[in-house]
């Protein structure tokens, strides 16, 4: 972490040079007042406008950014916890829609997780916070013809 820009990079997953990645940040920035109202608004148009597929049960899997907003759907381990850098710390976000039973929220004061790992599952809560994505889940992703084949070709560990 301690080389800001490299997580900051265009790279084939994180395209923010794409023209519609460019419109709606444009967009979402022109609402607000500053850069903590911005990262509220950009966390709360993912989560309350792109569905999770497996909410909406959308067979696509989508892992470029550009193609989440194209395809206007997004799946956890394309798009997984989001963090943003404020007052000299990260603050891991959870934007995994709102919906009965989760309240996925924006905040600095403290986690907010829409899904709280179970141990007891096997489930894991990795605290790292990578500068790109782990090449295993990304050519899970990319090789993915659909949602039902994710499921069984993830990686079960990092």
């Amino acid at each position: 972490m301690s080389d800001l820009f490299a997580y900051l990079i265009v790279d084939e997953v994180i395209d923010h040079h794409h023209p519609l990645l460019r419109e709606t940040a444009a967009r979402l920035a022109s609402t607000v007042a500053d850069s903590y109202a911005y990262a509220r608004a950009a966390y709360e148009f993912i989560r309350d406008v792109i569905p999770h597929s497996a909410d909406s049960d959308d067979p696509r899997v989508t892992w470029r950014a550009s193609g989440v907003l194209e395809q206007g759907t997004g799946i956890c381990h394309a798009n997984g916890l989001i963090a943003v850098r404020f007052n000299g710390a990260w603050h891991r976000q959870d934007c995994h829609g709102n919906k009965p039973g989760v309240d996925a929220q924006f905040s600095l004061e403290g986690e907010r997780l829409a899904w709280v790992p179970h141990p007891e599952s096997a489930e894991m809560d990795y605290s790292v916070l990578y500068a790109e994505p782990h090449p295993a889940v990304l050519h899970a992703l990319k090789a993915a013809p659909g949602r039902e084949y994710l499921w069984k070709t993830l990686p079960t560990a990092l």
